[in-house]
């Protein structure tokens, strides 16, 4: 409030120059015809206490002018502005509203290309996905015909290409309005197994052993969401896991996925999920994008889910997803 107070002072300082000027004319006024100091005493009085009565309205409508102001930038969006905006007491008041029109006006439409541009791409992204999964599909089919060491390595790109195109279309998701959560409850079981179905022939072929004891366990969870959590994952896993294990457990409401592969260097573990980071592992093989952990961080901070990894370089990591239900919030 003394804050608010001096912020009025100061707006008004020339006003109260003005008044501070007219009561030492009026002293000096009287005193020149000689008049009685009690006399000039009782009117400045009066004078001094109609002025502290008509700043103390004029306080209480600069507050007021300011709560509304402050009720709007907190609360409401730019667009909205104008329909609680207070009326203006001066030219000056108006002018500066009418610019805030102009660029509430501007920003409206510069917002509503932004949507319509974002939904133009949402859309075209889509439709590629599934245009390019068709060749795709084609060239995986042709190629499961003969069973040769050419075939399963182009088989195996065909799957790389086939993943990089639906983390471009999950990335666009992820970002848009309409990222189609759906949160209930669902069998882990079932979303572990579509994952490892998936990456069984990567498995497979780099001679890789999986442990996985199933689970009898519902989460609650969007199941697109946290599949693709659980397959980038087990990408990385496959990755960078030349020889040995990938094991996928559940206990203590904790899913985790560890490798006994090359590791993640201790430096680079705390911006292991920053967009576009690949750290030291990455920069060697030249496999990594630096979006798969960076979007398995954004799912999991919107399915209100932990997301975090431990690792030992030369010995393995173990990626966490913490699956306690209390921080999970339902639209």
């Amino acid at each position: 409030m003394i804050r608010l107070f001096l912020q009025y002072l100061k707006k008004y300082r020339m006003d109260f120059v003005f008044l501070v000027l007219s009561s030492l004319v009026f002293v000096a006024v009287f005193a020149l015809y000689k008049l009685e100091i009690e006399a000039v005493f009782y009117a400045f009085l009066i004078c001094t206490a109609v002025g502290i009565v008509c700043i103390l309205m004029n306080f209480l409508k600069f507050r007021k002018q300011h709560q509304l102001l402050r009720k709007i930038y907190d609360t409401l969006p730019l667009m909205l502005i104008t329909e609680e905006m207070p009326e203006p007491d001066t030219l000056t008041e108006r002018d500066l509203l009418d610019i805030i029109l102009k660029l509430a006006d501007s920003n409206q439409h510069n917002l509503n290309t932004m949507r319509n541009l974002q939904k133009d791409n949402m859309e075209y992204f889509t439709v590629w996905v599934h245009q390019i999964k068709t060749p795709i599909s084609a060239m995986q089919m042709i190629l499961q015909d003969e069973d040769t060491e050419r075939s399963r390595e182009l088989s195996a790109e065909l799957f790389r290409i086939e993943q990089y195109a639906e983390m471009a279309l999950h990335f666009i998701r992820l970002d848009s309005n309409s990222n189609d959560f759906v949160i209930r409850r669902y069998d882990l079981d079932q979303i572990i197994r579509k994952a490892v179905r998936r990456y069984a022939p990567l498995l497979i072929r780099r001679k890789i052993r999986l442990v996985y004891t199933p689970v009898n366990v519902q989460v609650l969870t969007d199941e697109k969401w946290l599949l693709f959590v659980v397959e980038q994952f087990l990408s990385n896993a496959v990755k960078y896991t030349y020889s040995g294990t990938v094991e996928i457990r559940y206990y203590d409401e904790m899913l985790s996925v560890s490798d006994t592969g090359i590791g993640i260097p201790a430096e680079d573990l705390p911006r292991i999920f920053e967009k576009g980071y690949t750290g030291l592992s990455g920069r060697i093989n030249q496999k990594s994008t630096g979006l798969g952990l960076y979007l398995c961080k954004k799912v999991c901070d919107k399915l209100g889910h932990r997301i975090f990894v431990t690792s030992q370089p030369g010995k393995g990591s173990v990626f966490f997803v913490d699956l306690k239900t209390e921080d999970i919030g339902i639209e």
